[in-house]
């Protein structure tokens, strides 16, 4: 049964199928950051290890919010590495040779990468009457701008 909110009922499911993709690279996103919180080697090794730490965790709330609004538009929410590959641009690294700067630099992609996505959510809002998602998109953008201009500052 479909919530009664305000929400306009045409655009419930093509906003949470858009929210499912912004779900799946945050999920990835997030595996892969924790990854390299366990693998990350050298001078740096402390920072990233902590700053890493930091990331997966606010990722991994970030992946219950999203999964949970897309539960508010009446959409079931992904949830298998199958459906997540398929839906995500970010990408699983597989490589576990991967230098401290080679991880900044792929997080730093990741974390533009999702931002993009994020943003590609806010013309289906129009007439939609969703300042929920609106709020939630706000958030993860600004987070991701963020992060993204942290990781940059590393490498140069």
């Amino acid at each position: 049964m479909s919530l009664n909110t305000g929400i306009e009922e045409s655009k419930k499911t093509e906003i949470a199928q858009t929210l499912s993709k912004l779900l799946a690279e945050t999920y990835t996103l997030y595996l892969k950051t924790h990854k390299y919180h366990w693998n990350v080697t050298g001078p740096m090794f402390q920072t990233l290890h902590l700053m890493f730490e930091q990331h997966y965790n606010d990722l991994a709330l970030a992946v219950d919010e999203i999964a949970e609004r897309i539960r508010v538009l009446g959409v079931k929410a992904p949830g298998s590495y199958t459906e997540f590959s398929q839906l995500s641009s970010v990408k699983d690294d597989a490589s576990m040779d991967a230098s401290a700067e080679a991880m900044i630099k792929n997080l730093l992609n990741d974390h533009e990468q999702v931002a993009r996505t994020a943003k590609d959510v806010l013309p289906l809002l129009d007439g939609a009457n969703d300042e929920g998602t609106n709020s939630l998109l706000g958030a993860r953008i600004e987070y991701h701008e963020k992060t993204a201009w942290m990781l940059n500052s590393l490498i140069g």
